[in-house]
């Protein structure tokens, strides 16, 4: 029997693959066929079924291999507690930086997870947001961050983060180098604690008692 044309084995996986995540990305996972999927990379429907079960299948599997990447490419460092946090927020906005679709999927298509599968997301991503949050804990142990809820501080500072990806164009007017310094410096203060306040009690009586204006 003839090989279905384009239906290399070593080939046709990972283009299935890119043409799903492009599709899922451009038009959203209900709006997408198979067989707009299969017209991507120019088999026949029927070919896909040789690399997944169903379009279900092909979204879970960009999912939770974005999310295997992303803890597999990053360990906290060692060292102090804020240059973790910062190898974190640079990691992250580089990571995210080159993977707008995925990112995108990775947020927008939960809904559209069976219960097993979000099941498994949700656990890889609680593994990812763990990190950060001992690195938050450890920081304000030790009276290097000020941060009263390490869940919701991790939350937001995640949030912060990836929303990098839906405005970044290259080519704009800042370089990637530069966006990466910015986004540590807002994390950085964000959580910075605070540096004692001087006593201006008795400055202030000074000026009072002397008219002046201090």
């Amino acid at each position: 029997m003839a090989r279905t044309q384009g239906s290399h084995a070593e080939t046709t996986g990972p283009r299935l693959r890119a043409a799903a995540l492009r599709l899922f990305a451009r038009h959203g996972y209900a709006a997408v066929s198979m067989r707009q999927i299969a017209a991507e990379i120019g088999v026949q429907a029927g070919a896909l079924y040789l690399y997944t079960p169903d379009k279900q299948a092909l979204l879970f599997a960009l999912m939770r291999d974005h999310l295997a990447d992303l803890l597999a490419d990053w360990q906290p460092p060692d060292g102090d507690p804020e240059g973790q946090l910062e190898s974190f927020v640079r990691h992250h906005i580089r990571y995210h930086l080159d993977r707008p679709d995925l990112v995108f999927i990775a947020y927008m298509e939960l809904r559209n997870l069976v219960p097993e599968n979000f099941a498994t997301i949700a656990r890889l991503r609680r593994e990812y947001e763990a990190r950060l949050e001992a690195i938050l804990a450890r920081g304000a142990a030790q009276g290097v961050f000020d941060v009263a809820d390490t869940r919701l501080a991790t939350m937001a500072l995640i949030a912060m983060l990836t929303g990098v990806t839906t405005w970044y164009r290259e080519g704009g007017r800042l370089d990637r180098a530069t966006i990466e310094a910015r986004y540590w410096e807002m994390a950085r203060k964000s959580v910075a604690a605070s540096a004692p306040q001087p006593d201006i009690a008795p400055l202030a009586k000074i000026g009072h008692a002397s008219g002046g204006d201090i």
